[in-house]
């Protein structure tokens, strides 16, 4: 086993004092063994599929833990919305690692409309190491990590307690050391037995619902709408989740055996296609990559006979991923397309077409993101059988 990774906060040097330094060692050393600990990449590992299989009532039960979320983080949500109304803000930082910078980034649009000031997804190391001479105290830093004890986060935590931010934790974990470390916090109720699923959506809703609250608080324009809208959203939820797992088992099946899976697309769903990328990587021991839909044309993205998945739903972004489409088809790759219901631009490029109900496009990542979590967990099972039956 290799040591524990350094950090630049440990030291004389370091802006941290002694005791958020003993905590920045005790959870590197926590989260590395962890990570040590992951499935091989065997075809028939039984700790991955332990995992793939429980992933999948997970992702079932997404809308109905975003209910409890909601409704148990009730009062915390409209104290702090009041908050954040009041402060004087000059931007926010939303940070985290994996799935949780993949939220962040799902939830940007919402909030800069929302709060009327900049919003940086930030990459946790990159808040903590690169970003932090732009905290103040005027700045607000939501950190999101489900075990509350990613390392980097609780850096980028601390950094921004010691500018004195306005820093709030989103985590699945209460008494974790980024719930103790922050000034507030909002829990996730989320189970985590297999990959992470509820963990991203709720947070995800909890982030929406907040920034929807300040905006009501705040009167600013559109935020009645996407109240109602956000409301109805775990309804929706569950009939995408009915609705496309048929032949998404179906496009599974057929792209078991390619190695390479891209996932793409822009603005508020460009979250989505890096969680549909991690969960293929998590969930199967192949390559995937998330590539974004105008990024897809400055480089030779795509490979002949490699699968792409292009997430658009009805907004500003259509249009370029039609050519992406269309382009990732001249250079013979198999096209599946996540949009809006209405939308027909991609039914003459694309393989298929995967539709999810229309609602704002700020809001549609808790919808587009289900698709893509399920291709991950269908891809893992029909290459687990084929692993079991190589002959057929």
């Amino acid at each position: 086993m290799t040591s524990t990774p350094p950090s630049p906060f440990i030291g004389p040097n370091s802006p941290l004092d002694a005791r958020q330094q003993e905590v920045v060692q005790r959870v590197s050393a926590a989260e590395h063994a962890s990570i040590v600990a992951l499935p091989s990449d065997h075809p028939l590992d039984p700790k991955r599929r332990a995992r793939d299989e429980a992933t999948y009532p997970e992702l079932l039960a997404q809308p109905e833990r975003i209910r409890e979320t909601l409704a148990a983080n009730d009062t915390a949500l409209a104290e702090l919305a009041g908050l954040i109304a009041g402060h004087d803000l000059d931007r926010v930082f939303v940070t985290g690692a994996g799935d949780s910078l993949a939220v962040a980034i799902a939830a940007r649009q919402t909030l800069e409309q929302m709060l009327g000031v900049p919003c940086e997804p930030a990459q946790s190391l990159d808040l903590a190491y690169y970003l932090a001479p732009l905290l103040t105290p005027r700045s607000l830093v939501i950190a999101l990590s489900s075990s509350g004890e990613t390392t980097r986060t609780v850096e980028a935590a601390l950094v921004a307690q010691h500018a004195g931010a306005l820093t709030v934790a989103i985590t699945n974990t209460p008494g974790s050391t980024l719930d103790a470390e922050c000034g507030r916090t909002l829990l996730l109720k989320a189970t985590r037995v297999g990959w992470p699923t509820q963990s991203s959506t709720t947070a995800l809703a909890l982030l929406l619902d907040l920034a929807v609250r300040v905006g009501r608080t705040t009167g600013r324009p559109g935020a009645e709408e996407l109240a109602a809208h956000l409301e109805r959203v775990p309804d929706l939820m569950e009939r995408v989740i009915a609705d496309v797992e048929e032949p998404l088992a179906v496009i599974a099946e057929r792209e078991r055996d390619a190695d390479t899976f891209l996932f793409s697309a822009a603005g508020p769903s460009w979250g989505s296609a890096v969680i549909g990328a991690a969960k293929v990587k998590e969930c199967t021991p192949d390559h995937a990559e998330a590539v974004q839909v105008e990024e897809f044309h400055h480089y030779n993205s795509l490979k002949a006979g490699e699968p792409i998945w292009i997430i658009a739903p009805a907004g500003p972004s259509v249009p370029r991923a039609v050519h992406t489409a269309a382009e990732a088809k001249r250079f013979g790759g198999r096209v599946y397309v996540i949009t809006t219901e209405g939308v027909t631009g991609f039914d003459e490029v694309a393989d298929r077409v995967i539709t999810v109900p229309a609602v704002p496009e700020a809001l549609s990542p808790l919808l587009t993101v289900l698709p893509a979590q399920l291709t991950g967990y269908l891809l893992a099972m029909a290459q687990f059988r084929a692993a079991e039956n190589p002959g057929d």
